[in-house]
This record gives C-alpha cells, structure tokens and sequence, in this order.
C-alpha cells in the first residue's frame, strides 16, 4: 500500500514562546527535543513564525489602560512578543533548523492576528503554507509546537478545511492554558473535526525514515 505524502510542521518554536521569553508557554522547552527527533523522519519540514511589527493590534501596550489576558472585542491581548527582527521572534537556539525546507510568516499584518499557519484570525489573508504543500503534493500534515490551545488548535482546523489529514503530536505540544482546561478542550475540539492525535512514539513506528514526499 502506497504511503501517504506526509509533511512536518513545526508551529512558533521561537524563542519569546519558551521559558523567560515574553510570552512564555510553560514547559515550551519541553517540545524541542520531540520535535527534533521528528524532523530527521520527513524529507519535507517547514516552520512557522509568529512576526509581529511593533505595534501590533494583539499587543496589550498598544491599547492604553488594557493589561495582557484582557480583551478588545474578540481579540486577547497579549505581551508584546515576536517583535520582527528581534532575538525574541527567532526559532529557539535548541531546534535544529537543518531540516527545515520553508519558513512561514504569520501576525505580520499590524491590524489581523493570526494563530493559525495558514490564515490570519480573519481569513483574509493566507501565509502561502497550504498552496505550497498542495504543490508538493501532501496529502497528510503532522504538526507540533506552541500553543495547543491557540496556535496549534487553529492551525489544525485550518489544515482539515483545506483537506489535509492531520496528526497532533501531543507530547511535541504544549499549552498556555488561560483557563485551566483549555488544553483539554483544544485537543477535543482538534478530534472532533478529525484530527488524530497522537505521541511521538506512536506516530515513529509509521513513518518510513526519510519518507519521500
């Protein structure tokens, strides 16, 4: 049986997301060696990158009087973090880049945020991540990285929207966990819609090594 076309994407590993950064996930640390064990398994793997200007509209400081948690109509507020250019928007020291083929910008717009790897939060702009894995042909996205509960969680609905079938990484994951089951709720929103969910050790015993693409 013929295997699926299958690519490997590696959400906001950057360095503002993991301990003493601005916007810190707990145990954000925690996913990197998963993530680099995975890596070596795909013969396609691209990053993700939150990449806000200065100013940008999620940024609690650009709303005088609002504090970070707080919101402005729909949107969180959060600590100014991932400022482009800055050592806080760059991938973590830890992560081994070697095999990633494609970078994806995201949040750069100073008036949309954007969680999702493909999309802003509006869908009115796309990053460019789904038209190019649908050139190469893949079929199946395995995803990990920061957060469960924002990031992750909206770049896995986008991903069954346009079609692909998708696999979490739950231990390759973690979340920020506003409320305190918000990671609970993410991971069952993901499989309702269809996700797979799965641990690293689970989904190696899958993948072929280096599975073309």
């Amino acid at each position: 049986m013929k295997s699926k076309t299958r690519a490997f994407i590696i959400t906001d590993v950057q360095n503002d997301f993991l301990p003493g950064g601005a916007l810190a996930v707990p145990k954000g640390d925690e996913v990197i060696p998963v993530i680099n064990h995975l890596s070596r398994h795909f013969s396609l793997v691209v990053a993700t990158l939150d990449w806000h200007p200065p100013g940008h509209m999620s940024f609690a400081s650009s709303h005088p009087g609002k504090k970070p948690g707080e919101k402005v109509g729909s949107q969180i507020l959060w600590p100014d973090h991932c400022v482009q250019h800055s050592r806080g928007a760059a991938l973590a020291d830890a992560l081994d880049d070697t095999a990633i083929s494609a970078r994806f910008l995201k949040g750069s717009d100073p008036a949309h945020d954007s969680y999702s790897a493909f999309f802003d939060n509006q869908h009115k702009r796309s990053t460019g991540l789904g038209d190019y894995l649908k050139e190469k042909g893949v079929e199946e996205v395995v995803i990990a990285g920061l957060a469960t509960d924002y990031c992750i969680l909206y770049s896995v609905l986008d991903a069954l929207k346009l079609g692909f079938e998708v696999i979490v990484v739950k231990d390759g994951c973690r979340a920020i966990n506003l409320k305190q089951d918000d990671e609970k709720k993410a991971y069952a929103q993901m499989r309702e819609k269809g996700a797979r969910l799965m641990t690293s050790q689970e989904l190696a015993k899958e993948l072929p090594d280096r599975a073309p693409y």
